[in-house]
């Protein structure tokens, strides 16, 4: 399986990426060894994820939250939570 996520980080900052391997990202992220974006930010946060069976859609949809503004990410977290 491979994901689509967003971290928050300890500044309070966001950040997407995509994995194949959503527990080990995240384990890389906190010690440093993740994006290079994360290595001076952490600890980080799982606040959102999504599962896609293929690497391309994965990638894909990470371009596109990217794309999204800091409120539009917050909203995407927020109807997230609201699901669970």
């Amino acid at each position: 399986m491979n994901y689509t996520y967003l971290v928050k980080c300890a500044d309070n900052t966001l950040y997407c990426g995509w994995t194949n391997h959503l527990e080990k990202r995240m384990e890389a992220h906190n010690q440093g060894k993740g994006a290079k974006y994360t290595k001076t930010r952490r600890p980080v946060e799982l606040v959102y994820y999504e599962s896609y069976p293929t690497k391309e859609e994965a990638m894909r949809r990470e371009v596109q939250i990217k794309k999204l503004s800091r409120k539009d990410k917050l909203f995407l977290i927020e109807k997230s939570e609201s699901l669970h």
